[in-house]
């Protein structure tokens, strides 16, 4: 309930943003024009998202054959969920993410990396962790998140090659700072809260919270020796861990500390609260 909450104000304080910097930007029309432009990209995002984000990582369905399905199938009966569709990405960074509109219709993903490098207690620690961001509605906020970030990442353009507002510059210099930087900030705010509440619900559904705390030190290492070169930037808060490294996205990471991560599952490892 409090992730919720916080979450929810933090959506709140992201539209609030949008609002002002279309209205900074070009007055009562910008504004309208902002929230028209919302409108369209969260309806673009509801509906299609989850195929995009598939399409742009390669991602393959995979059956009752293969070995995630399986691990996938069973995992999602003790959480009482509809069974995902399940696909694989040819990536080898290893790393996993889940997608999709609400639990009727979702998606999870593993990378073929993370096959390779996880025993199977590790594996069903990480896609526990993936099925309670499905529980918990996550991947609809994060794709919502994501829509507003994207959209005042594109005022900010506006304000840098448009005409802005003529009556105070300062303002369009100001927007093309800001716009990009609040929608980074608040993304990363709703990520790390949520990554917390899926970890305590991947250890609960897999009841196994120190292969989940084993799987994240073998990820965090991972990424590190093969950051993935595909893809978005823009998409790292959908992934487990953050698999891009460098510059501004160590800094201003949309994830957790993983030692923090790892040092969480274990006191519910020690309190037994699985």
């Amino acid at each position: 309930m409090q992730s919720g909450i916080r979450t929810f104000l933090l959506m709140m304080t992201l539209t609030l943003i949008f609002i002002w910097v279309g209205g900074m930007l070009g007055g009562t029309t910008g504004t309208i024009i902002a929230l028209v432009f919302a409108f369209g990209m969260n309806f673009y995002s509801y509906w299609f998202s989850d195929k995009a984000v598939l399409k742009r990582y390669k991602a393959g369905e995979v059956g009752p054959e293969h070995r995630l399905y399986q691990t996938v199938k069973m995992l999602a009966e003790k959480a009482e969920l509809p069974m995902p569709r399940v696909f694989v990405t040819p990536e080898r960074t290893p790393n996993a993410f889940a997608t999709g509109r609400n639990p009727q219709h979702a998606a999870v993903a593993a990378s073929q990396g993370i096959l390779e490098i996880l025993n199977q207690d590790e594996l069903e620690g990480v896609m526990a962790h993936e099925l309670t961001h499905v529980k918990n509605r996550d991947i609809l906020t994060s794709a919502v998140a994501s829509t507003f970030a994207g959209a005042l990442a594109a005022l900010g353009n506006f304000a840098r090659f448009g005409r802005g507002n003529r009556e105070n510059p300062m303002a369009g210099i100001l927007m093309m700072i800001a716009a990009p930087f609040a929608g980074m900030i608040i993304k990363m705010g709703i990520s790390r809260v949520r990554e917390y509440a899926a970890d305590k619900g991947g250890a609960e559904i897999s009841g196994k919270p120190l292969a989940l705390a084993s799987a994240l030190y073998k990820l965090q290492n991972g990424v590190q020796q093969i950051p993935m070169k595909t893809g978005r930037e823009s998409d790292s808060h959908m992934f487990i861990i953050n698999p891009f490294f460098g510059g501004m996205q160590k800094l201003f990471s949309t994830h957790p500390a993983t030692e923090e991560r790892i040092k969480r599952l274990e006191e519910i490892a020690g309190q037994k609260l699985f």
